[in-house]
């Protein structure tokens, strides 16, 4: 067999689609892969041809070879026969092949544009669509139009064959040839009035679909929570009701699906019914020699296989459509951080990242303390500065707004660690490190700066490990020192980290204290906290009070002259 050029998946860099609709964005990918799909149209024209002209040949040799006694010519069709029998195998693997790569490119490029717009689209996509209906969306309506490319193919080489075929008819009998040529798209229309049902109806049943996998999510999600308050009965009184839903939303679109695939049978035997008794009539009147008829045969029941992949395709291009609708549904919504209309190169370097609203200042190589006694003004400027927010106006990287650089390249050099860490299923040594090392020395590092070495002592696949989902093998301190670990390896050249060490005891906290900065030397890091074993390892501290810098020094120096540090971070009375 022919090796066609391998092409790794997923592809570099997926590109932009198209989301001003489903056949838009259909034709988007087409567009990615023109050469692909041109290449797999050829092979599925030679496949589906060369079966129509295998009749013409068997019919040749009946009329040149076997009514005339002539070996000669019986050989040398049966020959032609032989060599089409191999051209069709060749084409039909090359074919089957092509079909395959054009439905995976399709399918994961719909994947990894999904998967970006996630990463880059924040909470506003959750806010607005379920998570577990974007996982349906991956699972399900990705496949489905990876499978209209799957059987294009197929389809061109139908329509090519049905012109084939009608052409080699009308040669021989007027009659016939236009029955077939007028026949084929006439009875293929007759399936027409069942796509508008069925699109409505696989749109509604993949919406209920979504909706229980959103509740199936959301109930896993919640189980310890709902076990302890006893509302598991509840939860699984609403699962099952969408569940019923679901059955029934599926049972509507078994009617149209029904009629449609039973007319890939019972339109194809009519034609064959038409063509059969029309044929053998004309050799009965002496206008057709008997090897004709046998072609005519071959070509009625040939051309079933060209209708029914017609139907096929109809059906597998309606089910790309409503996937196609799924996925814009979920491109179109807008991140809530917006890029510049023309972003600004990168700096080599970083000397400052200044909010200058709140008054928080990091300089390079600094470690920054940040507290506050609400958490949730620490997070906002945790927010500002690495910007998550929509409107980060007054924040400044090197004197420049940050809004005019990209986000990619923001995200990639200011990492904000989150209060509540997040571990996803995998081995434990890429959850650490999603982009690898040759070798696991800077992993040892990074465990042995968050204090979390004991722990990978106590697994017993060390970094191989296969951690679960959400982490939830492990505490919440460990999770907690694991997340530091990944921030830490990310190498960030500014690192935000909100309460590292929240959830770890006093002897611990000491140990990531005393190792953090060795660890972040060079680079700069803001740690919002109230530990004051944290505190006392900071360069300098910003406190803030309504959203706003009020005091700043070192540990010892606002422990002397701040009430208000002393109250966040001793717990005593301002005065």
């Amino acid at each position: 067999m022919l090796h066609l050029p391998y092409r790794e998946l997923p592809v570099a860099e997926p590109g932009t689609p198209d989301t001003r609709s489903p056949l838009r964005f259909l034709a988007w990918l087409a567009g990615h892969q023109k050469h692909l799909l041109f290449f797999n149209a050829l092979f599925g024209i030679g496949w589906m041809v060369s079966q129509a002209l295998l009749w013409a040949a068997v019919g040749a040799a009946i009329d040149h070879g076997i009514a005339r006694h002539d070996p000669r010519q019986l050989w040398r069709w049966v020959a032609i026969v032989m060599a089409l029998g191999l051209f069709q195998s060749l084409c039909g693997a090359l074919r089957h092949q092509l079909a395959v790569t054009n439905w995976m490119h399709a399918a994961y490029r719909t994947v990894q544009v999904i998967g970006r717009h996630v990463a880059t689209t924040g909470t506003a996509l959750s806010d607005e669509i379920p998570s577990g209906d974007i996982v349906n969306t991956v699972a399900a309506d990705a496949m489905r139009i990876g499978g209209a490319f799957d059987v294009f193919a197929r389809f061109m080489g139908a329509i090519v064959a049905w012109i084939v075929v009608s052409l080699i008819l009308l040669s021989s009998s007027l009659e016939l040839g236009l029955i077939v040529l007028i026949g084929v798209p006439v009875l293929a229309s007759l399936t027409t009035p069942l796509m508008r049902p069925l699109h409505a109806a696989q749109a509604a049943q993949r919406e209920a679909a979504g909706r229980l996998a959103a509740l199936g999510s959301d109930t896993v999600a919640g189980l310890r929570i709902l076990r302890g308050v006893g509302g598991e009965e509840v939860f699984l009184d609403n699962y099952r009701r969408q569940s019923n839903l679901v059955r029934l939303a599926g049972n509507r679109i078994a009617t149209p699906q029904a009629g449609l695939e039973s007319g890939q049978v019972l339109l194809p035997a009519i034609l064959t019914g038409i063509v059969t008794f029309l044929g053998a009539r004309d050799v009965m009147n002496g206008t057709l020699q008997a090897g004709q008829l046998v072609a005519f045969f071959g070509y009625a029941t040939f051309l079933t296989t060209p209708l029914r992949t017609a139907i096929e395709y109809v059906i597998s291009t309606t089910r790309a459509y409503v996937g196609a609708g799924r996925v814009l549904r979920i491109l179109n919504v807008d991140p809530i951080v917006q890029e510049p209309a023309t972003a600004r190169a990168w700096p080599s370097d970083i000397q400052s990242l200044v909010d200058q609203t709140s008054g928080v200042r990091l300089e390079r190589g600094m470690m920054v303390g940040l507290v506050s006694e609400r958490p949730e003004e620490a997070s906002m400027i945790a927010d500002r500065l690495g910007r998550f927010l929509p409107d980060t106006a007054g924040v400044f990287l090197n004197g420049v707004a940050l809004e005019e650089f990209s986000v990619r390249d923001i995200r990639q050099h200011i990492v904000v660690s989150e209060i509540e860490p997040r571990l996803f299923s995998g081995e434990l040594r890429f959850e650490l490190a999603p982009h690898g090392y040759t070798h696991d020395e800077p992993l040892i590092d990074a465990l042995h700066a968050s204090s979390a070495l004991d722990l990978l002592d106590a697994l017993e696949d060390g970094l191989g490990t296969t951690v679960e989902e959400r982490g939830r093998s492990f505490s919440g301190g460990q999770r907690q020192r694991l997340s530091l670990a990944r921030a830490l390896l990310s190498g960030a050249a500014v690192l935000i980290l909100m309460e590292p060490t929240s959830a770890v005891d006093t002897h611990t906290e000491g140990r990531i204290a005393s190792r953090l900065g060795a660890a972040r030397q060079g680079h700069t890091t803001m740690v919002a906290t109230t530990s004051p074993l944290l505190l006392e390892r900071m360069d300098t501290i910003f406190v803030l009070q309504d959203s706003t810098v009020v005091a700043e020094g070192t540990h010892e120096s606002l422990l002397r002259d701040s009430p208000v540090y002393r109250h966040v971070v001793l717990r005593t009375e301002t005065a």
